[in-house]
């Protein structure tokens, strides 16, 4: 059961960006070369979806919410990835 959910939240995040790529526009002008979104996608999903949102949202303005979900957003990706605790 533990294993499930570990896979689901993995797997979540990346399912998000390929919905979101292939029936919107959403991440259309965010970034300049094609090498970034693909890192995002392989190591850091919740990290590129907060960073697409606040280009969208807030056309870019980085203040303090949005830093501090920046902080929270890589926490996650640090933890469910390639950082993770080993037992």
């Amino acid at each position: 059961m533990i294993f499930l959910i570990g896979a689901v939240s993995l797997v979540l995040p990346r399912l998000i960006i390929i919905l979101l790529w292939l029936f919107s526009g959403w991440f259309n002008g965010v970034f300049q070369t094609w090498y970034w979104p693909l890192l995002g996608f392989l190591c850091m999903p919740h990290t590129m979806l907060w960073y697409s949102a606040v280009q969208h949202w807030w056309d870019g303005q980085w203040d303090f919410p949005q830093i501090l979900v920046l902080i929270l957003a890589i926490m996650m990706d640090a933890g469910s990835g390639f950082f993770g605790s080993k037992k």
